[in-house]
């Protein structure tokens, strides 16, 4: 879901912005938020956050012994 909002930014830098989303054939809504993503990173959803945790702490993990053999397992 996308949301409006409202920003003070220096104009200068607001024109350069401006002109980078031109040369990059983007919205400058577009090009911000990829800078956002960029910096950010994607912020991942409950399925993942939970997938996550469980890596963290081992939970179903196996461990590999032999990569050459677990690779011809998949």
């Amino acid at each position: 879901m996308k949301v409006q909002t409202a920003s003070r930014i220096d104009g200068d830098l607001l024109e350069l912005a401006k002109e980078r989303a031109r040369a990059q054939r983007r919205s400058l809504s577009n090009y911000v938020e990829n800078l956002l993503y960029m910096d950010i990173g994607n912020i991942p959803n409950d399925t993942t956050e939970i997938a996550i945790e469980e890596a963290r702490i081992g939970k179903g993990l196996e461990k590999v012994g032999d990569l050459d053999e677990f690779m011809d397992d998949l």
